[in-house]
């Protein structure tokens, strides 16, 4: 620092600014300036470069410390532990299971952190060598068709380019995915694929759960067989104590400043207040309703179209690409969980890690109240996993609930049974289970503790920007029935939008979101043909692409023939975007649209059906005119069917073998002729 000042001092003794924003050099009295450096100048300059030079070329060495602490995005450390649980989340499961398996390490005498590779330089995962006994878990989701969860982006691209040696690096990996997807857990299977390419020690085989079936079942049989797997390969034994052990502890803020105390924000203190691009997952825009109207004219549902106001947000998005909502849950649920616990729930709160060396010093922002808690972080609505079961059946004072708890959390085919039919087919939330087991009374900080993280929700957006480049349009079917115990069910996130009313008084309620980018574009020449396979709210992003192809035409490009298959129940009840539909096609920019009235008539028809029947004109756009096909909605049975179909019109219009036909559907999705956009 002496040196800098040294010089700052020599560059500012003789300069002025001069009204011109020139600078000028003068002496004191503005004569002729004297030498800039005298002896004594020369000198000391001389001396501290001479000191400088020896520092950087005899200066010891040393040797980088291996000191694992956190230190995210720049180097990758791991603070004294010997087991890092790596986790790719795009809904917070893998995440979830991530901590639950650092948490068992240290029932066997190791330590253990769940990481978010996107935070860590995992150029660096050769070094966990130096730590004796170490092993990294990756606990790996497969969004979309076969793609890494934006978090694990970066580490999968840099498995693909590295050639990194990683030999004495142990590792096992679990993949979370679904049997209905293309790509079945598709990045699990290339990280265990790749680790064990690069050298890795495989400790224990790659583990593959199936959401379409029961994943945390799945999670839990691979957790049974690993941890023996490892005590074996490193020699340990459990160590006996319980796993339930606490992992934050509770702060409250007698006397706090309400203006530091988080809201519902997901990073920034008080970003909802002063909106700063860009807008992102930690950082959303609070984006106005501007639309939201009723789609379907009948029936005992509620299909919506909502559009959000962009404006002056600088958010940039393309037909297909997905919109996150983060929303809120009912304040009805969230008073009643207060009242259930008797809490006051506006009391200010923080959950400390007890654990300082760790990245993560919260389980959500705080400091915060239970209220917002419950109301913007916490997932009170879904089915309580067996862990949470477990670990709150300490506060059943009745001997029977407990042992219930326990039972359900455990690995019994008795436990399993009544896990299933209790919680998952009853669909008991946890006001529920509190409501249906008096006895259990758990402290409302450590239930905060436990339970997961409300997520985003995703939809395709059913807009073009080329035509609303300020909006962002909205498709969605709003989730409400009565579950087995007489309850009233309620989506979160669709019952909270459908109360995005707005008013003639000027008020418009606002939305927390941000885009995110997708694989699913249209052909980069508008002159191929695209054929678009999307029944109910499965038309989102069908309406963004048609509205893009009228605009092409408008800008005078030839554009090849649009082909839309919708299917509905009823063409009086919810034929949605009639209107707009039959416009499309009245001026031309729809070359076909084909619509499947499921129940107009005795026998259903459906999408699949009416492919069927114009089979030789779509075998002669795929095969000849090269086309490209689209398909959107449901995964487990829609998008399954249309492939049926597809694979049919190859075999019977053009000649393939069933083997053929597979494969030729195949060659097309990895040209990227044959795109989907589908859930479960």
């Amino acid at each position: 620092m002496k040196t800098i000042c040294f010089f700052r001092h020599i560059c500012s003794l003789n300069y002025v600014k001069m009204e011109d924003g020139e600078s000028q050099l003068l002496s004191d009295e503005g004569q002729t300036p004297e030498p800039l450096l005298g002896s004594l100048d020369i000198f000391i300059f001389s001396l501290i470069a001479g000191l400088l030079i020896y520092w950087f070329l005899f200066r010891k060495k040393t040797e980088p410390v291996l000191d694992f602490k956190t230190f995210p995005a720049t180097q990758f450390i791991y603070t004294n532990r010997n087991v890092v649980v790596f986790y790719g989340s795009q809904t917070g499961t893998a995440e979830e299971f991530a901590n639950r398996l650092a948490k068992d390490a240290h029932r066997y005498g190791m330590k253990g952190m769940a990481a978010d590779p996107e935070e860590y330089d995992m150029s660096e995962l050769s070094r966990l060598k130096e730590i004796p006994n170490s092993m990294a878990v990756f606990c790996m989701a497969t969004y979309g068709e076969g793609d890494p969860t934006d978090n694990a982006q970066e580490f999968y691209d840099w498995m693909q380019g590295t050639d990194d040696d990683l030999e004495g690096v142990n590792f096992a990996v679990f993949g979370l995915g679904n049997k209905t997807y293309e790509h079945f857990n598709a990045t699990g299977k290339y990280t265990d694929k790749r680790l064990a390419e690069l050298g890795g020690k495989r400790v224990f085989d790659l583990g593959l759960g199936d959401d379409d079936s029961n994943l945390e079942e799945d999670f839990i049989s691979w957790k049974e067989q690993f941890w023996p797997a490892v005590c074996e390969f490193f020699g340990v034994e459990a160590t006996g104590e319980d796993s339930s052990i606490r992992q934050f502890e509770l702060v409250v803020h007698n006397d706090i400043n309400m203006n530091q105390v988080y809201t519902g924000e997901m990073g920034r203190l008080k970003s909802f207040q002063t909106q700063k691009p860009p807008f992102d997952s930690k950082n959303p825009f609070l984006a106005p309703v501007s639309v939201n109207r009723k789609l379907n004219k009948g029936g005992n549902r509620h299909l919506m179209h909502i559009e959000l106001d962009i404006m002056d947000s600088k958010i940039r998005y393309d037909a297909g690409d997905h919109v996150a909502v983060y929303p809120i849950n009912d304040a009805v649920v969230v008073s009643r969980i207060g009242e259930r616990l008797g809490v006051d729930l506006d009391t200010a709160i923080s959950l400390k890690n007890l654990d300082e060396e760790c990245n993560k010093k919260h389980p959500f922002p705080c400091p915060t109240t239970y209220r917002t808690a419950l109301s913007h972080y916490l997932d009170i609505n879904n089915k309580p996993r067996k862990n949470v079961l477990y670990d709150l059946a300490q506060y059943a004072s009745d001997p029977q609930e407990q042992e219930n708890m326990r039972k359900m959390a455990s690995a019994s085919p008795e436990g399993k049974a009544l896990y299933q039919s209790w919680v998952l087919d009853s669909e008991r939330n946890i006001l529920a289970i509190l409501e249906d087991l008096p006895s259990l009374n758990p402290p409302i900080d450590h239930l905060c503790e436990l339970l997961p993280r409300l997520q985003a929700r995703y939809y395709s957006i059913a807009s073009s920007s080329k035509v609303h480049p300020n909006s962002i349009h909205i498709c969605a079917v709003v989730i409400e029935y009565t579950t087995e115990t007489g309850r009233v069910y309620k989506g979160v996130a669709t019952n909270w939008l459908k109360n995005k009313e707005v008013t003639e008084n000027g008020h418009k309620h606002t939305v927390p979101m941000y885009v995110r980018r997708s694989q699913f574009r249209l052909p980069f020449k508008p002159s191929n043909p695209v054929i678009m396979i999307g029944p109910g709210t499965g038309i989102a992003p069908f309406m963004g692409f048609i509205q893009e192809r009228a605009w092409q035409k408008e800008q005078g490009k030839d554009v090849g023939e649009t082909i839309l298959y919708f299917g509905c129940r009823h063409k009086n009840e919810d034929f949605l975007y009639q209107q707009e539909l039959e416009e499309f096609e009245r001026v031309g920019v729809l070359t076909q649209l084909n619509i499947a009235f499921s129940r107009d008539q005795e026998r259903k028809i459906y999408v699949q059906h009416l492919l069927k029947k114009n089979k030789e004109q779509l075998w002669k756009l795929i095969h000849s005119n090269n086309a490209h096909i689209y398909v959107c909605g449901d995964a487990r049975n829609m998008a399954r069917d249309v492939h049926t179909a597809f694979y049919e019109i190859a075999e019977e219009v053009g000649g393939l073998t069933h083997t053929q036909a597979v494969d030729y559907f195949k060659k097309l999705m990895t040209k990227g002729r044959y795109s989907q956009d589908v859930w479960s």
